[in-house]
């Protein structure tokens, strides 16, 4: 029996594999990097050990410290959770060789599955060597990898060496494992998985599928289960291929079995030796935990012949600290609020006043919704997130909530290319008007000691606030009956919560102000002074950090004087263990760089300048 077990993770997934030690009572142990040192599952882990340094291939990457901090704590059982070393045969093999159980498959079927090049031979697959214009498109993939790291799509064959190389960093940044492989790209295909559990004792449990297609940078977005839309012969043949695919390997434990569908035909991508970020949506509909199978078929426990029933739908939708119209930058600072209706599985690694870094994935939370059907799962989750306080940097909430209530989505008519269509109207800004009126009313509220009561009129109060990229000026008055503005009837202000009646309709604003920032409902708004200062103004041309992050690369050749045309790449930022490419805003002379490769850079540091001809 597991009595204390060691998480070799951080983050939600830390967090995810405590709560279910707690109610097995098993105590827990957190490893944790420099930049983690009071992070949610440090904080919430009965103990934590120290893994000096900030980087992933400093800390969570690295095994044998690991291992050490295991025997150093009484661990006497370690479970990977998703990324990092989740699929790492030599460090299952440490953990054994130290005397300890560990949570998963065994060294050997990591090995012949954690290589997606391997795995593909194993199914009879061969990657593509010699790549030609007749092959294009290609994906470029790590074959350690997962997360949508280390994989780049390519269409011209011009750009297949440096998205290689760039593919190549990335997954070695990210897995330890430089190696990438080139297979066919298959556009509009739908993402469909097999969840599988097995024991020592030879019973293999497929639990259903899940469609998994709204993907960015191949990241998955939203998931569901089960699959939509699937007939009941290809739904027979995943899940009979997936079994296959655990036999060929001896396999125990959770794990997945990836699989493109298109035109009726579900081609093999990967097997998953590891939990999968949206096991929750299985869990929801199998009314299972996962985590504890895990652990129960660790200890040698035998899985009942045939699984639990499905019942019921479920939908997942993966929040992250990042800008959707702004190439998904991710964002960093501080996580004021983080608050989900009832009723909704909110799994997370953050709470309210946590900051969020630049070292690691941009993922905040995972919200999930179960309910009788499709349809009901997908509104609750979208009434849900669009009512969620979710106070700090940028996230794609309102990406999400569009998503989902999208006619293609709602439909399951949807594929992996579904961005790629839609991302322009699914980030166009609909900023509230009233916002930045409820966000003037709050403040003066808040500043008066008096409620803002006069004897004679005053002169109009004007405030400033960015929301959306534009500068928003409001006006309203003081009078004798309390506060007014123009067109609008203003029924109640406090600092807290603005009602107006706009055309005979009372509409409520809860207003939170964390200094000059401002968040009205689920609209941002930045306080801006009366009279901007000249010194903050950048010149025409000029390109700014998006994200804090290194500068990994400068395009070769270009200096002071080279001509570019916009949208050519000039540098390569990396940040949350993804690159994140800079392009020319126009096409014209680079009159200025400031770039140099290791450089730290923060929001906003002047890069480069481009002098459009």
């Amino acid at each position: 029996m597991i009595s204390t077990l060691l998480v070799a993770n951080r983050g939600e997934i830390a967090c995810r594999v405590f709560r279910t030690c707690r109610e097995l009572g098993i105590r827990t142990v957190a490893v944790y990097s420099d930049a983690d040192a009071n992070a949610l599952h440090v904080r919430v882990a009965d103990t934590g050990v120290r893994l000096p340094g900030e980087t992933p291939a400093d800390t969570y990457l690295r095994g044998d410290l690991i291992v050490k901090a295991a025997v150093a704590s009484g661990a006497d059982a370690v479970h990977p959770g998703y990324g990092f070393l989740a699929e790492n045969a030599g460090f299952a093999r440490a953990v054994l060789d130290a005397g300890l159980v560990w949570v998963g498959p065994s060294p050997d079927a990591i090995e012949a599955m954690a290589s997606k090049t391997q795995a593909k031979r194993l199914m009879g697959l061969k990657p593509l060597t010699d790549v030609t214009e007749a092959d294009l498109p290609v994906l470029v993939k790590a074959a350690a990898g997962g997360g949508g790291r280390g994989m780049r799509v390519v269409r011209h064959l011009a750009d297949l060496d440096a998205e290689l190389a760039a593919a190549r960093a990335e997954a070695a940044s990210a897995f330890g494992d430089g190696e990438v492989f080139v297979e066919p790209y298959v556009e509009n295909g739908r993402h469909v998985e097999v969840q599988i559990l097995a024991d020592t004792h030879g019973t293999i449990w497929p639990l259903g599928t899940r469609d998994c297609s709204l993907q960015r940078r191949h990241q998955k977005v939203v998931e569901e289960a089960p699959a939509p839309g699937l007939s009941e012969e290809l739904q027979e043949e995943v899940s009979a291929l997936a079994v296959r695919a655990a036999r060929a390997v001896d396999y125990v434990g959770a794990g997945t079995v990836e699989f493109l569908v298109a035109d009726g035909r579900a081609h093999f991508l990967e097997m998953n030796t590891r939990l999968q970020v949206e096991h929750p949506v299985t869990e929801a509909v199998f009314g299972l935990d996962l985590v504890a199978e895990q652990i129960r078929v660790a200890e040698g426990h035998p899985l009942e012949s045939t699984p639990p029933r499905a019942r019921g739908h479920a939908v997942e939708a993966r929040l992250y600290a990042e800008d959707p119209s702004s190439d998904w930058s991710p964002q960093t600072g501080r996580l004021h609020r983080l608050s989900m209706p009832e009723g909704i599985r909110l799994d997370t690694g953050y709470t309210d006043g946590d900051d969020i870094g630049v070292h690691y994935d941009p993922m905040l939370a995972k919200a999930v919704a179960h309910a009788p059907t499709r349809t009901e799962a997908i509104r609750a989750l979208a009434s849900a997130l669009e009512r969620a306080a979710i106070h700090g940097p940028v996230t794609n909430r309102d990406l999400l909530v569009r998503s989902l209530r999208h006619p293609e989505f709602t439909a399951a008519r949807m594929d992996t290319g579904f961005y790629d269509r839609h991302l322009p109207d699914l980030t166009e800004p609909t900023p509230d008007p009233h916002a930045p009126l409820a966000a003037a009313l709050a403040d003066a509220r808040g500043r008066s000691r008096f409620g803002g009561w006069r004897n004679v009129p005053s002169q109009p109060q004007t405030k400033r606030y960015a929301m959306a990229g534009q500068d928003h000026e409001v006006r309203y008055r003081h009078t004798r009956t309390g506060l007014e503005a123009d067109g609008v009837r203003v029924v109640h202000a406090d600092a807290h919560l603005v009602v107006l009646e706009v055309d005979g309709v009372q509409r409520k604003f809860e207003v939170t102000a964390y200094g000059d920032r401002v968040h009205v409902n689920n609209t941002a708004l930045m306080a801006l002074p009366r009279f901007p200062d000249p010194t903050t103004q950048h010149a025409p041309g000029s390109l700014l950090a998006p994200m804090p992050g290194t500068v990994v690369r400068v395009a070769d050749g270009l200096t002071v004087g080279s001509a570019v045309k916009a949208g050519d790449p000039l540098l390569w930022l990396e940040a949350m263990k993804m690159q994140h490419k800079i392009t020319a805003p126009v096409t014209g002379t680079l009159t200025a760089l400031h770039a140099v490769p290791g450089q730290q850079v923060e929001p906003g540091s002047l890069l480069a300048v481009v002098r459009e001809t």
